[in-house]
């Protein structure tokens, strides 16, 4: 299926206004914009310092995906079940930690800064989704 020029501009639109958060966490702040860091800290489960950017964050997320939809962004999400929603939760999570970070945190902020730790656990975590897409439909599993 084609993407539809509207689903190309916004996710232009998405990537930039990512990109802009991220460097202006790092240039004005001195942080790196990694979602599973940014999670921990507003839960309170690491680096015990201020939690309010992080906070801000994390509810940011889910906020800015749900005005998207209310003002007719043409996306859905689907997932066979909610049981694969929760594992692919917990193995992302798990595998943020192992990682020292998560794709937003490696993938945006490591790689743009020529990280080499960085460009390794990015290029894991690419293998590692494609690996994991053609094990699902080879089961039968997904689109």
């Amino acid at each position: 299926m084609a993407a539809s020029l509207s689903s190309i501009s916004l996710g232009l639109a998405g990537g930039l206004m990512i990109g802009c958060a991220a460097a202006a966490m790092l240039l004005l702040l001195g942080r790196i914009a990694g979602v599973s860091g940014l999670a921990a800290r507003a839960f309170r489960l690491a680096d015990p310092g201020s939690t309010v950017i992080a906070t801000a964050f994390v509810i940011g997320l889910p906020a800015g995906a749900a005005l998207a939809k209310r003002a007719g962004a043409p996306f859905e999400a689907s997932f066979p079940s909610i049981i694969y929603l929760v594992i692919g939760g917990l193995l992302v999570g798990l595998g943020a930690r192992l990682g020292s970070g998560c794709t937003s945190g490696h993938g945006v902020c490591g790689v743009s800064r020529l990280s080499k730790r960085s460009l390794v656990a990015t290029g894991v975590f690419m293998a590692t989704g494609v690996l994991t897409v053609a094990a699902l439909r080879a089961a039968g599993v997904g689109p």
